[in-house]
């Protein structure tokens, strides 16, 4: 059990973010890998104050399209008003979470409702994956997003990027609480054997 948690302890230190060609593929190393997993570090849907704002809180899209010029934003407002904003170009909606789960559903008009499952959460990353698709090999179908205000001049590879150092770091905070709470263990033990 302890040679488990020491291994665990070392990989993490040296867990670098591999090479990859899409997003989705660094988003399934990042939220699905053994050696990341950074939804530990997710907020959930309930606590809204991360991703609800009055006055609106601008999320923008991120896409690996390389025909993905436009610049998509979504807003998650009080009261359950949903605005996604297409170049300026702003279609209302409503967003609902469902009770006791990390899940929400976007409606788009009359005809268009979609629901997603949480995948990570917190100031600045937002990442919702559709509900569904996990049979027959299909891949998820994510909706990528960061707040606008630190996201906005990325690449999807620099977004990427600042998403694995922010787990690195939470991570590293973790790692040291960890080594100093087995020093204190051992210096409390060396005082109790010598007293």
């Amino acid at each position: 059990m302890e040679n488990k948690a020491l291994d665990r302890i070392a990989r993490s230190f040296e867990i670098a973010l591999p090479e990859a060609n899409t997003l989705h593929e660094y988003l399934n190393f990042l939220l699905f890998s053994r050696d990341t997993n950074i939804r530990q570090w997710s907020e959930d849907l309930s606590e809204k104050e991360f991703y609800v704002a009055d006055g609106g809180k601008p999320w923008l899209q991120i896409q690996d399209r390389d025909n993905a010029y436009e610049t998509v934003l979504h807003f998650f407002n009080p009261g359950g008003e949903y605005l996604n904003v297409v170049e300026g170009n702003v279609t209302r909606g409503k967003w609902r979470l469902l009770d006791n789960t990390n899940k929400i559903i976007i409606e788009q008009g009359s005809n268009r409702s979609e629901m997603y499952e949480l995948a990570f959460l917190s100031d600045t990353f937002f990442i919702l994956r559709k509900h569904g698709g996990y049979a027959a090999g299909k891949k998820p179908n994510f909706l990528v997003m960061g707040h606008e205000r630190v996201v906005a001049r990325l690449e999807w590879r620099d977004y990427v990027e600042l998403l694995f150092n922010s787990y690195r770091s939470q991570n590293e905070k973790f790692n040291n609480l960890i080594v100093f709470f087995i020093v204190l263990v051992v210096i409390v033990l060396l005082l109790s054997v010598l007293r």
